[in-house]
């Protein structure tokens, strides 16, 4: 599924859900309070930008992977940049041989921007950096690279790895509706 980078986001109209890292049964969700901007939603035969990224921003960025659940679905999406699709005994989360990342995803991640602006990209992104030399934007390289996923947020979402969950979200288990 192809967006341009730096277009406004309208993959998922249902507001925000993150899960909680702490036990992964809860989560928080919500409408989000600012603007979301496609980063790396990438599809082949369409043109994308390739080069190398900053060490340090591959790094910052596959943490962030790491440490953020956003809108999870219960669907796969396999990169269709890897020249043969993934065999069925492949474990869809392990990185194909030679690849550092998994080439198949299931979420998305958020990245903070300037006030009020999110960068908003598939959790497929580290794959896309990683393996297949795609390079985002530059306000997205800088938005990583002063992101602590790590950060303390708020004591009422401890597992939520994001600054900007609204005060009135509601931290609900998985299998309520």
């Amino acid at each position: 599924m192809f967006y341009a980078d730096l277009s406004s986001y309208t993959y998922w109209d249902e507001g925000e859900e993150f899960t909680d890292l702490t036990d992964g049964m809860r989560s928080v969700r919500f409408q989000p309070v600012y603007e979301r901007f496609n980063i790396g939603w990438l599809e082949a035969g369409l043109s994308w930008t390739s080069g190398e990224a900053p060490r340090e921003f591959g790094r910052r960025l596959l943490a962030v992977i790491d440490a953020q659940q956003v809108n999870v679905m219960s669907g796969l999406h396999e990169c269709d940049l890897c020249p043969t699709p993934l065999p069925d005994s492949h474990p869809w989360y392990s990185p194909r041989p030679g690849d550092l990342r998994a080439s198949a995803g299931t979420g998305e991640i958020r990245i903070p921007g300037s006030p009020g602006t999110v960068f908003a990209s598939p959790s497929l992104i580290g794959h896309y950096v990683v393996d297949h030399s795609y390079l985002p934007p530059q306000p997205f390289i800088e938005a990583v690279l002063a992101f602590d996923p790590y950060g303390a947020w708020q004591a009422r979402f401890p597992g939520i790895r994001f600054p900007w969950v609204p005060k009135d979200a509601i931290l609900r288990h998985v299998d309520e509706a």
